[in-house]
This record gives structure tokens, sequence and C-alpha cells, in this order.
């Protein structure tokens, strides 16, 4: 393992570097092994570990390419980790989204179009007015998902994304059991739209705090 993380690593330097760039396809197999002074099996263990983690592409027949090392691409991976939380654990995903997605509006009410802004209201008129429980939750996701990427930091719309997954269970949950819970969940979905429509940050990084505590907060009672 000690000679895979050595050609791991000096793979990810050629990558620092700029020697090798998205898109680029790396060199030949024995010339790169004897370029890196590394055995062809020890290169390969560790071109196998970097395409597990998308930062190369294995294309059979044509050989290893780097892929566009988009934040996107590579937190898919940091995704599949957190599908094996524990439902223990989903108060602490909570926590880290009331740290980033209040930003993360913040951001959005200064970066989103109007034509942006628009397309977020009609996120928001498209929930029926007695939805199901899974309705509520796919347009939550979908309205959440829509600020995040307005924020114009794709880094930070991956790791909250990458949240949503974790703590979907425990919004269903909540839907089902606590009253009052849609009827909530419009009025501050409507309250952060109408921040970011009239361009208040502050004002809409309250209400997205407001929104996530709230779950955080009966998920904690609940779970007491």
């Amino acid at each position: 393992m000690a000679v895979t993380d050595a050609a791991i690593d000096r793979i990810k330097q050629m990558i620092l570097s700029g020697e090798l760039t998205p898109g680029d396809r790396l060199p030949k197999e024995a010339d790169l092994a004897e370029r890196l002074g590394l055995s062809r099996n020890s290169l390969r263990e560790a071109v196998r570990a970097l395409a597990l983690i998308n930062v190369l592409d294995v294309r059979q027949g044509d050989g290893t390419y780097v892929t566009s090392l988009e934040p996107r691409l590579l937190l898919d991976t940091m995704s599949f980790v957190l599908d094996l939380h524990r439902d223990d654990t989903v108060i602490q995903f909570f926590e880290v989204r009331r740290i980033l997605e209040p930003a993360a509006t913040a951001m959005a009410t200064e970066q989103m179009t109007d034509g942006e802004i628009d397309e977020l209201r009609v996120i928001l008129e498209s929930l029926p007015d007695s939805p199901t429980v899974e309705e509520l939750v796919a347009n939550d996701l979908d309205f959440h998902h829509r600020i995040a990427r307005g924020s114009g930091n794709s880094v930070l719309c991956s790791f909250i994304e990458s949240l949503s997954g974790p703590t979907t269970r425990a919004r269903i949950w909540r839907g089902l059991t606590q009253e009052g819970a849609m009827e909530k969940t419009r009025e501050q979905h409507t309250a952060i739209y109408e921040a970011i429509a009239t361009r208040q940050p502050d004002v809409a990084r309250s209400w997205a705090t407001v929104h996530i505590a709230g779950v955080e907060s009966w998920l904690r009672k609940a779970l007491d």
C-alpha cells in the first residue's frame, strides 16, 4: 500500500503542477511507470484508486484521462460516504446544514439573476395546496437545491447537495408526525423567497437559519 500511495502522490503532483490538466490523456502505462520510477502494478493500482474518486477516467481501449475535476464530480465520493451514515448521526448533518445553507442563501440573494429568482418562485408555487409528504419533501429538496446553485459557488453547492440525502428521511418523518409541519415549511419557504426576491441577504440568511433549525430542534426532541 505504501508503494501505491507513493504512486498516487506522484500522479497528484503532476496534476497540481499543471503537467496534467483536466481532459489530458495520461502517457502509456509503461512509459509513465518508467518515468515515475514505479512498477506497472503499482501504477495500475494508483490509477484504479484515483478512478474510484473521479480524478481519473479509465476508458477501455482508449486510455486514461484526467477528469474535469469539477467539485460536483469529486464530491460524489463524499455523497457515497454520507449515504452510509447511522441514524444517530443525522443531528450532526443538520448542524452542518445550519452553518452552510444560510450562508449560501445570503450569497444567492446577491448572485441570482431575476430569471433565476422567477424559477425559484415557480418551484414554490408548484407545491399543491394539499401535498403528500413525498411531494413536500421533493419540493423542499428542489427549492434548496436551486438556492444552493444560485449562490454561484459550485463547491458550496456540492457540499449542500451531499448533505441533503442523509437528512431526507428525517424530513419525511417530520412531515408525517409533526402537526402543522407542511404549513410551516410553506410559510418559511415563502419568507426565504421574498427575502431573496427583494435582495435582503441578512433577512434571507435569518429565515434559512430558522427553517433548518426548526427541523433540527424537532428532531432533537423526537430522539430524546
